[in-house]
């Protein structure tokens, strides 16, 4: 199986990059040989490679920044995902996109599924949730997979973040009023093989929209700055604030759990508990 990965030296890309290569063969690609802002150049990489698969591991997710930057975030999470999908249409292709659990509002208290309405508060939430809607209507074959606070040995990252502040003696002012679930690449690139496998056995493929977040209680932000501390072993105060406190360029939802039961439905995939995964991702780190 040829693959077309693009973001590889990202949380989730450097796993895929690491788990795909054994097995298929992997054409990856970083900011510096593929800029996901230029559609030729997409076109380009596309076409020379001719993959069977292309998995968009790469992504604006600079949050806050988006918001004065909404040109950059919307040709990146936008308009190359239209570009991606247009070629994996003409190729006959699978395109494997990750979206975010940023394209709810958190007004709902009960864990969002996919037929739930979205609502995104900021740029990034927007541009992310336009990508999905440029892959589904491209027509080509797609698996979106919406997912929530990634975390990983690689890469930047809220782990990574919280470590070096504590090392580091500085103050940690972490919001105590958003909710989600922290979410593995290590975990998700599992699931994606595993879907690969599933799409290569051509069973009658479900594509579509899934969530793809990890198991176990969902957590604070706060909270999760906590576990991740305890894990390392690592004495020091967070001071709890609230996201109006904390007062970011950007809105984030203040609850944004994703339920991933179809995905378990439909292949048989549930990602393990945050917790187990955050373990091996601080050890890893530390």
């Amino acid at each position: 199986m040829r693959v077309l990965l693009t973001g590889k030296n990202g949380q989730v890309g450097s796993e895929l990059a690491r788990l795909l290569a054994p097995s298929c063969e992997v054409t990856a690609t970083d900011r510096a040989s593929l800029d996901l802002a230029h559609a030729d150049a997409i076109r380009h990489a596309v076409r020379e490679s001719h993959p069977d698969v292309i998995v968009n591991a790469a992504a604006y997710n600079a949050v806050d920044r988006a918001e004065s930057e909404q040109d950059v975030a919307f040709a990146v999470n936008t308009k190359a995902v239209g570009v991606l999908a247009e070629e994996a249409k003409r190729l006959d292709a699978l395109l494997v996109h990750f979206s975010t659990d940023y394209v709810f509002d958190g007004e709902k208290r009960s864990p969002y599924v996919e037929t739930d309405a979205p609502n995104p508060l900021g740029i990034y939430g927007r541009s992310k949730l336009e990508g999905e809607r440029a892959a589904a209507a491209s027509g080509c074959d797609h698996l979106v997979l919406r997912t929530s606070w990634v975390f990983g040995a690689h890469g930047a990252s809220f782990v990574r973040a919280i470590l070096r502040a504590a090392r580091e003696g500085k103050a940690l002012r972490v919001v105590s009023d958003q909710v989600g679930l922290p979410t593995s690449a290590a975990a998700l690139a599992r699931a994606v093989a595993q879907l690969l496998t599933a799409h290569a056995s051509g069973w009658g493929f479900p594509g579509g929209l899934y969530h793809a977040s990890s198991s176990g209680e969902a957590v604070s932000r706060s909270g999760y700055a906590r576990a991740i501390l305890a894990e390392a072993g690592i004495d020091a105060p967070i001071d709890e604030v609230s996201s109006d406190e904390y007062a970011g360029a950007a809105r984030r939802p203040n609850y944004s759990v994703l339920d991933s039961s179809k995905l378990h439905r439909t292949f048989g995939i549930a990602l393990p508990d945050w917790r187990a995964e955050l373990r091996a991702a601080v050890r890893a780190i530390h």
